[in-house]
């Protein structure tokens, strides 16, 4: 997908809400479909059908992928972010999914931006200041309240080692987002590379674990597609165009975290799961914390002037 430099703030909003909605299903479908088949099938074909979209979306678009003229420090670099995402990231979420309830993970996910922030000080050389310490502190307390049902006492942690996954699989989705950034390539085509060697990988795991591939129940197939499209695919090209469009792309981009919280009124209505008081004050404070770190980050930019 082509840069578009035409700006329309007001279809930037809507696409990025539309992209919003998507995402905020997306937890629901993980802990749905793991009903039906194992937390690794549903990733080999989760990437196998994001894949397939995601060729069709850069086939059509503005800037088709040209195979013969991907230079090679290209392939190495996507041969690295595929195995960061999709193959390490998602094969940890989806088993923190399969250990805990779907209002758990779905939160404990989004600790991503933060390990960014803590990431970026030994690997990009940046700088914390105390404002920084004390929003990562803040959602660092989000975590824990969460983790333990909001009791702050580690025996009573939910599920230790699906906790530690899903936390973790962030530390992935962080390097992975490090690298993105130094990565100038268009957008569908470089993602796309990316989840080809993913497949890849995910394929190589299943040749050497001796894991069934195979599935007959359709609901898997159902949900793997809905997830494959709506979470990989097309939501993303939905997110960057609106990135693309709008005039203000920190106003959009914190768009993004009104999507756990109505992730929530979905888990409730599709997955059945009640609604825990723990998870939602423990989700506001690790927001919370991503808000107030991208605040001190935009005060630092503005005095740096």
């Amino acid at each position: 997908m082509g840069k578009n430099i035409y700006k329309n703030p007001e279809k930037g909003i809507k696409l990025a809400l539309l992209a919003v909605l998507f995402w905020s299903t997306i937890s629901s479908a993980f802990k749905i479909t793991l009903r039906f088949i194992a937390f690794d099938q549903m990733l080999f074909w989760t990437v196998t059908f994001s894949v397939f979209f995601l060729w069709i979306i850069n086939k059509e678009g503005n800037a088709p992928i040209s195979w013969k003229n991907i230079k090679l420090k290209y392939f190495l670099m996507s041969a690295l972010m595929g195995f960061l995402n999709p193959f390490l990231y998602y094969l940890i979420l989806f088993k923190a999914y399969d250990l805990l309830e779907a209002q758990i993970a779905g939160a404990l996910n989004y600790t991503w931006p933060i390990v960014l922030v803590l990431l970026s000080i030994p690997l990009l050389n940046q700088k914390i200041s105390w404002k920084s310490i004390l929003a990562i502190t803040i959602s660092f307390m989000g975590i824990l309240f969460i983790s333990t049902k909001g009791t702050f006492s580690f025996g009573n942690v939910v599920n230790p080692v699906g906790v530690i996954l899903a936390v973790g699989s962030a530390v992935f989705w962080a390097l992975y987002w490090i690298l993105n950034m130094k990565d100038s390539r268009e957008d569908s085509g470089k993602i796309l590379l990316n989840l080809i060697f993913g497949w890849v990988y995910i394929f190589i795991y299943f040749i050497f674990s001796g894991r069934n591939l195979w599935f007959y129940s359709w609901q898997g197939w159902a949900g793997s597609a809905y997830i494959g499209m709506f979470e990989m695919s097309l939501t993303y090209v939905i997110w960057l165009k609106a990135l693309d469009t709008s005039t203000n792309v920190a106003q959009v981009s914190n768009l993004i975290y009104l999507s756990p919280f109505l992730g929530l009124f979905w888990i409730y209505l599709t997955v059945g799961e009640s609604i825990h008081l723990y998870t939602i004050v423990g989700l506001v404070l690790i927001v919370l914390g991503i808000l107030l770190q991208q605040f001190v980050k935009q005060l630092n930019y503005k005095s740096n002037e």
